[in-house]
């Protein structure tokens, strides 16, 4: 017969080596209680691969632009006149009073090599402008072009050569949904840079036309807070892209929780104006491009310029600069600002067909002025003008008129002093070559003049009047 084995000792047993299992394990947790206490007061760091969910598209696009947002500060110069200083200046040479005024704002860099816009208002009448990027550096800049109809600016920081700058990208013209986020981004009160979300709550406004100024009507409108400082600083998409350039009103009227900006395809029309050789360089190259994305597409070909003489025509898509391609309108501008003795190649698709035009050699503002007015435009030297009775800066004295020329036919002579073209002072030739340069032929162009009158043998006074001259 077989007996089963009693169980008590292998009972026994068991018990005395769970019992030590628990204790293994407990020595094991108490082990581990000092690293664990470790690495949870290290703070984590998610890997790569995580994804961390507060850098939403919103923080994504803010990374992205805020690299070419700067916060501009203007120094101007205010001459107090009155009675009183007028008189003690004419009879004992006392200087006038003057007083230093400061304004902030802000802009947004469009170009590597530092060009930025910001708004007409923030800069105008500026004597000294300094701007500050995101990362606390600081830079002089200078005013290039400016716009009262369109408030909008071009600058161009001073910096060192072969410096570069992040710059923004642009949206295409139309491509804004109503009820999409927006960003607005600037310097709000001085305060640095600031950002403010919304969503852009009109986006159906009108074209100016003329020099008509814009206002409300044209503008985008935004419930994200725009306030003083923020004028010239960027309204972007979530892409990070360029859809406006935020203006700040301040009215009574205004309701709260209202912000507006000036749409990007009315910043791109000012852009093309902008940058052309004649701008930027004192070039006549005399075609206006397109600014934007897209293909660079020739808007208008001025008669007699140099553009239209080397065949390029309205409707041209520009490829390549002197074998060079071009990437867009300020690339373009500087590949044709660079050309060797201002001399090169256009290359352009027309039809759908590469073809290369005949050589291209750029002129000058003076040879600008005298194709499409017919006369010559000089600055006063110190002394012409102070024989002249007149002060440095008052406007271009015209020194030459071609006989049956528009300026000729306008009766327009030798001397006589041209302060005013198209309601925009005349100081140099960049000012009138501005003008002519965005005049069709046929168009009129109204000048202000002072026509010298001797009165005795010693007296010299200047009537004002006002000429329409026809561009050709």
């Amino acid at each position: 017969m077989i007996m089963s084995l009693p169980h008590f000792g292998m009972e026994n047993s068991t018990r005395h080596s769970n019992a030590a299992a628990v204790e293994r394990g407990r020595l094991s947790v108490l082990a581990l209680v000092p690293a664990l206490a470790f690495l949870l007061s290290c703070p984590t760091k998610a890997s790569e691969d995580d994804t961390d969910l507060r850098r939403d598209s919103t923080v994504r696009a803010i990374e992205k632009v805020m690299p070419s947002v700067v916060n501009i500060a203007t120094e101007t110069i205010v001459e107090h006149h009155d009675f009183y200083e007028e008189l003690f200046r004419q009879f004992y040479g006392t200087p006038l009073r003057r007083e230093k005024a400061y304004s902030l704002g802000s802009g947004v860099i469009i170009d590597q090599d530092g060009y930025l816009l910001t708004n007409w208002h923030v800069i105008s009448r500026a004597n000294r402008i300094q701007v500050k990027l995101w990362d606390g550096r600081e830079y002089e800049a200078e005013a290039l072009v400016e716009t009262e109809g369109s408030d909008v600016a071009l600058l161009k920081i001073k910096a060192p050569p072969n410096q570069k700058f992040t710059a923004i990208k642009f949206a295409q013209d139309d491509d804004l949904l109503l009820g999409e986020t927006v960003l607005a981004l600037g310097n709000p009160f001085g305060l640095g840079g600031s950002v403010t979300k919304g969503i852009l709550s009109s986006k159906n406004r009108r074209l100016a036309t003329g020099k008509e100024p814009l206002n409300e009507q044209d503008w985008l409108e935004t419930d994200a807070a725009i306030n003083p400082g923020n004028s010239g600083g960027p309204l972007v998409n979530l892409r990070g892209e360029l859809i406006g350039l935020n203006v700040a009103v301040a009215r009574e009227a205004q309701g709260m929780g209202m912000g507006f900006s000036i749409p990007i395809k009315q910043v791109s029309v000012a852009l093309s104006h902008f940058f052309t050789p004649e701008l930027t360089d004192s070039l006549w190259f005399g075609a206006r491009l397109r600014a934007g994305t897209g293909p660079l597409q020739v808007l208008e070909v001025n008669p007699g310029s140099p553009a239209s003489k080397a065949g390029l025509c309205a409707g041209d898509e520009l490829v390549q600069v002197d074998g060079q391609q071009v990437r867009g309108l300020i690339d373009a501008n500087r590949l044709l600002c660079g050309l060797t003795n201002h001399e090169g190649r256009l290359v352009v698709k027309r039809s759908g067909e590469s073809k290369s035009l005949s050589p291209l050699r750029l002129g000058s503002l003076e040879e600008l002025v005298r194709q499409r007015l017919g006369c010559s435009l000089l600055v006063p030297t110190p002394p012409r003008a102070q024989r002249m009775g007149i002060q440095p800066g008052d406007g271009l004295l015209i020194d030459d008129v071609e006989k049956d020329g528009p300026a000729d036919r306008a009766q327009l002579q030798r001397d006589y002093l041209l302060t005013n073209i198209d309601g925009q002072p005349a100081r140099e030739l960049r000012d009138v070559a501005q003008v002519l340069s965005e005049k069709k032929k046929g168009d009129p162009v109204q000048l202000a003049l002072f026509v010298r009158q001797r009165l005795g043998l010693s007296h010299v006074q200047y009537l004002k009047g006002t000429v329409e001259v026809t561009v050709r």
